[in-house]
């Protein structure tokens, strides 16, 4: 096993701004200084998975703008193999953030580069993806890419994760390689086509098809379910600054855990604790813990 965990996904440059409150359809309201951070999901997850200790690959593309630079450096400094990560040209992704007080995000997102990101791009990766314990995904690159790039990991043997993020719909085939697919309460309603308890959700998602289901909670923590049953997993009590990232510092944490031989509740404890962690911090990857600090 070359790499615990590849990532196939998103990479952006996050532009927050902090607001008292959200604006109303056609008001402007006054915010914060503009910060700009390395971000995207599989990005997040890249570095959250490298800074608990993991061997971690990506398959991206970046723009071959400003923003290129600074994601790249980020991946760089964090430890992740950047063999796969392509150079593309027009912009990368952004992803526009505004925070409130309470620490809690909206997120709009530019997808640039992440696009581009093709099928022949998981033909070319090939070895990068036979070489992984687990492989990582998200829906912020095109649906084609996703589902070609799970099937080259469930051929090569290695555990498929999805994290339904922005959620989208999925085809069967393709929940049925997740083990598991990841979600928080409203990715799990927009599934299911209705909001439910946490623990019939879980049941809900277990019966359309993936082998092993994650529902995470925030504050509350998370819930896992496969075959054998629900079980509830706690959070640590964390007093939140900044939300951003938060739920793929938890994804990143499951995924290294599980490529190390923890059961899908072990690698959840892990994960809750990792999430914790990260809200205490701006931003999304500059918030990321370190096993000490874990």
């Amino acid at each position: 096993m070359q790499h615990e965990v590849v990532v196939v996904g998103s990479v952006n440059a996050d532009l927050v701004v902090g607001v008292q409150r959200r604006p109303e359809p056609g008001e402007t309201v006054l915010g914060s200084d503009l910060s700009t951070f390395p971000g995207g999901k599989g990005a997040n997850q890249a570095v959250a998975a490298a800074r608990l200790g993991g061997r971690v690959g990506i398959l991206a593309r970046i723009g071959d703008d400003g923003h290129g630079d600074l994601l790249k450096n980020a991946l760089s400094r964090a430890g992740v193999d950047l063999g796969h990560l392509i150079l593309t040209p027009g912009p990368s992704g952004v992803a526009l953030i505004t925070v409130g007080p309470d620490g809690d995000n909206s997120i709009i997102v530019s997808p640039g580069a992440n696009g581009r990101l093709e099928p022949t791009d998981v033909e070319r990766a090939g070895t990068l993806i036979a070489g992984a314990g687990v492989v990582s995904f998200q829906l912020e690159i095109p649906p084609a890419t996703v589902a070609a790039a799970a099937l080259a990991a469930e051929r090569a043997g290695a555990r498929v994760v999805l994290n339904l993020s922005p959620p989208a719909p999925v085809p069967g085939e393709l929940l049925a390689l997740c083990d598991p697919l990841v979600v928080n309460e409203h990715e799990a309603a927009f599934l299911l086509g209705d909001r439910d308890d946490p623990e019939t959700m879980a049941r809900g998602l277990l019966a359309l098809g993936p082998r092993s289901v994650v529902v995470t909670l925030g504050a509350e923590g998370a819930l896992a379910a496969d075959g054998s049953g629900v079980t509830a997993v706690p959070s640590p009590k964390a007093d939140p600054v900044d939300t951003t990232g938060a739920g793929d510092a938890f994804t990143a944490a499951l995924c290294l855990r599980l490529a190390r031989g923890d059961t899908l509740v072990e690698a959840a404890g892990y994960a809750a604790r990792v999430g914790a962690a990260a809200v205490r911090g701006q931003g999304a990857q500059s918030s990321y813990p370190t096993p000490d600090e874990v």
